[in-house]
């Protein structure tokens, strides 16, 4: 092992930029520092003083399997130690805006480690952790940002990735107890959406928000405080509009609207979806020409696009009834006809999201349209219908008396007919390769992404 901070700097410096010989023998005896059972109590040192920023990194991945693998039997003022020190380092390093931007990658790697303690001490052993997490934010605008992150790992951890590394027992208790804290969570991120006016505070606020929409209590969403806004309306209101925070926001109201709710939040839904596509209109006319446009804009507008998309399409999955019920039906239709104009983009991962909702809704249109009992209701359309083998389409003339939902979507299967035939266009499958005998020739592909979307596309449009 090495026996100074500064030989095991050389030593990391020699295995990221040196070659040959010497890259193999420092890769060697970084493994062997690696294995040592006791290197981990270099960590401090290395994290205080080490000039190399990977060997810092190092320090932090050897701590980080000490804590997975051997903490339940390191002495408990060993764990005590450990954790302090981690979350002093933290709070030294996210202390102003200079150092938490300079050290982003390093602080990142502390909140993980810091989660990863987490996981082995909360809440038996640290049943002040939230409280204490809570009033460190109000000490300083960087240090709260980072509480954001940390907050936000946390929540991925139990609610994402908890069944790959935690017993079910413990991934539940540490379900309930991100639950039981969770109101004074919320108090901090609405105190924070209300009045903070710093970007980077505020879009690491909204980035938490959206791992934690879909397991909060529904009532902390869709119900009015004593502040007198709601969360959605402070979505809606305060950010959708900003550039800076729209794909954000957006990615929020997304995730509320695939949420399974009660019926008693469908005027709620309802406020969200209209508010939100009026908003929409102003950033993205409906008469807007996206094929074109799309190409030439920006990342951050381009990633704006397809997250109206998924908005869009996760939204009506979950909740079409009710918007399909509107007395107006101008949000209906216009929320489709965004999704066309969307569609008609040259991006296959974007047409790929918008397939998948166009199929499932004429699907849904067309069973709808075969369980009629139309030869019981009108003995014309019987005869109209008699000649055509295995019962056929009737003609659209003979289904309009009906009261179809069908009906309310004829302009927008009209504009969707002709965008599914534009879309259709299938290139050969077809690879020039040289076989065993050295021939050059062609090899047909049977099976590919491409052919699955034209038979995707096919389906959607027969």
């Amino acid at each position: 092992m090495a026996s100074s901070i500064q030989e095991l700097d050389a030593t990391v410096q020699a295995f990221y930029s040196g070659h040959g010989e010497q890259q193999k023998q420092a890769q060697a005896t970084l493994n062997q520092f690696k294995e040592n059972p006791d290197a981990w109590l270099m960590v401090d040192k290395i994290l205080q003083d080490a000039q190399y920023p990977q060997t810092k990194f190092l320090g932090l991945q050897v701590l980080d399997n000490v804590i997975m693998t051997r903490w339940k039997v390191l002495p408990r003022e060993q764990c005590q130690g450990i954790r302090n020190f981690v979350v002093q380092f933290i709070i030294q390093m996210s202390s102003t805006d200079e150092s938490l931007r300079k050290e982003r990658a390093l602080i990142n790697k502390l909140n993980l480690v810091l989660v990863s303690i987490l996981k082995q001490e909360w809440p038996h052993n640290w049943p002040t952790f939230i409280n204490e997490i809570i009033s460190s934010c109000h000490s300083s605008l960087p240090i709260c940002e980072n509480n954001m992150a940390i907050l936000r790992l946390l929540s991925e951890e139990v609610f994402d990735f908890s069944a790959e590394q935690m017993t079910s027992t413990k991934t539940r208790q540490l379900k309930q107890s991100m639950c039981d804290e969770f109101t004074s969570i919320y108090n901090l991120c609405s105190e924070i959406l209300r009045t903070a006016t710093q970007p980077s505070l505020i879009k690491a606020t909204l980035e938490t928000l959206l791992r934690f929409l879909n397991w909060i209590p529904l009532g902390f969403i869709f119900e009015t405080p004593p502040t007198g806004i709601s969360l959605l309306e402070t979505l809606r209101s305060r950010f959708l509009e900003v550039p800076e925070f729209r794909n954000v926001t957006l990615k929020c109201l997304t995730e509320v609207g695939g949420l399974q709710t009660e019926q008693q939040y469908n005027e709620k839904l309802i406020a969200m979806f209209t508010d939100t596509m009026t908003t929409i209109s102003t950033i993205i006319p409906l008469s807007l020409d996206l094929k074109q446009t799309y190409a030439s804009s920006n990342s951050r507008d381009q990633e704006f696009v397809q997250n109206l998309a998924l908005f869009l399409t996760n939204f009506f999955s979950n909740h079409l009834s009710i918007i399909e019920n509107l007395p107006n039906p101008d949000f209906l239709v216009h929320g489709h006809f965004y999704l066309i104009r969307i569609s008609q983009i040259d991006d296959r991962e974007i047409f790929k999201i918008c397939l998948e909702y166009w199929t499932k809704l004429v699907c849904d249109l067309y069973d709808e349209m075969q369980q009629l009992p139309i030869t019981d209701l009108n003995p014309l359309v019987s005869m109209t219908m008699s000649g055509l083998p295995n019962g056929g389409a009737p003609h659209p003339q003979a289904m309009a008396g009906y009261p179809l939902r069908k009906n309310k979507y004829s302009e927008v299967l009209t504009n969707l007919r002709q965008v599914m035939i534009e879309k259709m266009v299938r290139p050969e499958e077809v690879l020039i390769v040289e076989n065993d005998e050295g021939e050059i020739v062609r090899e047909f592909v049977k099976e590919s992404d491409t052919i699955q979307l034209y038979k995707t596309t096919r389906e959607c449009l027969v």
